[in-house]
């Protein structure tokens, strides 16, 4: 039989019929210690991921204490009443988990992942850490020195730096959006483990928590693990803190962190926009990614492939705090440029915004980056990890527990004149201010030419 009558007999495979996705939709439950929890269950997930929210935001470390949640985050992993700091590692290690924890504006989030099969060892570690953390002396003096040890490294990066600066121009400072999130030298110098303590017995309890639990929970019988574990953890009744609104000065205006000798010039420009429950939102993260989201978007298609002044440019929106009423979110263009094309770049790139406003978006645009946001959704969510995580968000966030999933829907239906109007009216060519981390001695009267704002120079440090 000759190879083309035997492939007569084998015909190629068909396409199957697409199947509809959509993200996963939580269930809801309250143990009898008030924590609240949100399991999802997710089958072939053999590796769980937990994440515990902990109302004890930024704004509620004590005046001079900055870094303290970090630091109490830090150290629910360094030991517990029944386990040393190298004990507890060690039993998480014996179960294959993993641990993490980290504090921003909203709260503080502990992170923990373990095979299925060991989920009530993991879950029964995690519930040490949080019922009774050691908080040792010695644990503490340690994170502490950490700490300091970063900061100065943070100080030295270019996109770090760029970031403190934006945060103090924008915000008052009153405000604790205004200063680093861990702290600085001053104020993390000063925390001990009293400090540490202090700050966990009074923003630290069950009632104003919540777990979320993502992962293949076949034969799981979770509310029994659960009230084992998490369900033992004990604290006093309260409610979820007020969540504080905030102001923000975006007028025109440039900052030029002084770096003699640099070789590229690190741009962050910024200002405050619409949060997750504003109805543009959608077409404010459509608008957003056509501007800068991606290799090509206009940002890139201009400074990258056109000038050749940089290796990429980014525009994005980052929520900072949300609420109904009170939130708010960061506004940003990102990126750096060789320091003699740092005013050609940025003439440029206004002249992207102003042809933006102008212009508009091309239904082309529009389709491409609906296609990336939406198109790739269930390839971005494939681990129980990813899920977890935008449960929490949205926890965090105050939203809908089907807001993620409504999110694609608004996203897909949103239109390429909404998508204009919002990215147009995100990134204004007279409301922005710009920071450069660059030498000033070569920036900053090329800079002044291009009439963007009155420019500022500071020392770097």
């Amino acid at each position: 039989m000759s190879e083309l009558a035997a492939m007569e007999f084998h015909p190629q495979p068909q396409a199957g019929e697409a199947r509809p996705w959509a993200f996963p939709a939580p269930e809801r439950g309250t143990l009898d210690n008030g924590l609240t929890v949100l399991r999802c269950h997710r089958p072939g997930q053999q590796v769980v991921a937990v994440e515990v929210l902990l109302d004890a935001p930024l704004d509620a470390e004590p005046t001079g204490f900055d870094g303290v949640a970090t630091i109490m985050a830090r150290a629910f992993s360094e030991g517990t009443d029944k386990h040393s700091a190298e004990e507890y590692a060690a039993e998480l290690e014996r179960c294959g988990a993993t641990l993490d924890a980290h504090a921003d504006h909203p709260g503080v989030r502990l992170s923990l992942e373990v095979p299925a099969s060991r989920l009530a060892k993991g879950l029964g570690l995690l519930a040490d850490a949080l019922r009774a953390p050691a908080f040792a002396d010695s644990e503490v003096e340690r994170l502490v020195r950490n700490r300091l040890d970063e900061i100065p490294h943070e100080l030295a990066n270019p996109s770090r730096r760029a970031a403190k600066e934006l945060s103090k121009e924008l915000f008052p400072t009153s405000s604790r959006m205004s200063r680093p999130r861990q702290g600085t030298e001053e104020t993390v110098e000063k925390i001990d483990a009293a400090a540490v303590r202090g700050f966990y017995e009074r923003h630290v309890r069950p009632a104003t928590a919540t777990a979320v639990v993502v992962g293949d929970l076949t034969g799981i019988d979770l509310d029994a693990l659960l009230g084992e574990t998490l369900g033992a953890w004990s604290g006093t009744s309260a409610q979820p803190r007020p969540v504080p609104s905030v102001t923000a000065n975006d007028t025109g205006r440039v900052v030029i962190v002084d770096r003699p000798g640099a070789v590229q010039t690190q741009l962050l420009i910024g200002r405050v926009g619409a949060d997750r429950h504003d109805r543009v939102w959608p077409a404010q993260v459509l608008g957003t990614y056509c501007l800068g989201g991606t290799l090509t978007s206009r940002l890139d298609r201009v400074l990258r492939e056109e000038k050749g002044y940089t290796y990429g440019v980014r525009s994005f929106g980052q929520v900072l705090r949300s609420a109904p009423d009170s939130g708010i979110s960061m506004l940003a263009i990102s990126g750096s440029v060789d320091t003699p094309n740092t005013g050609p770049a940025l003439q440029d790139l206004w002249t992207v915004l102003r042809t933006l406003a102008e212009e508009g978006l091309t239904d082309a645009e529009r389709d491409v980056a609906v296609q990336n946001l939406v198109g790739v959704a269930p390839l971005k969510y494939e681990t129980a990890a990813a899920v977890a995580s935008t449960l929490a968000d949205q926890v965090e966030q105050y939203l809908p527990d089907d807001f993620q999933a409504t999110m694609y829907q608004r996203l897909a239906a949103t239109g390429t004149v909404e998508a204009t109007a919002a990215v147009v009216n995100a990134f204004p060519v007279d409301r922005l201010v710009t920071v450069l981390v660059g030498d000033a001695a070569q920036i900053k009267e090329p800079v002044e030419a291009l009439g963007i704002g009155e420019v500022t120079v500071v020392a770097a440090e």
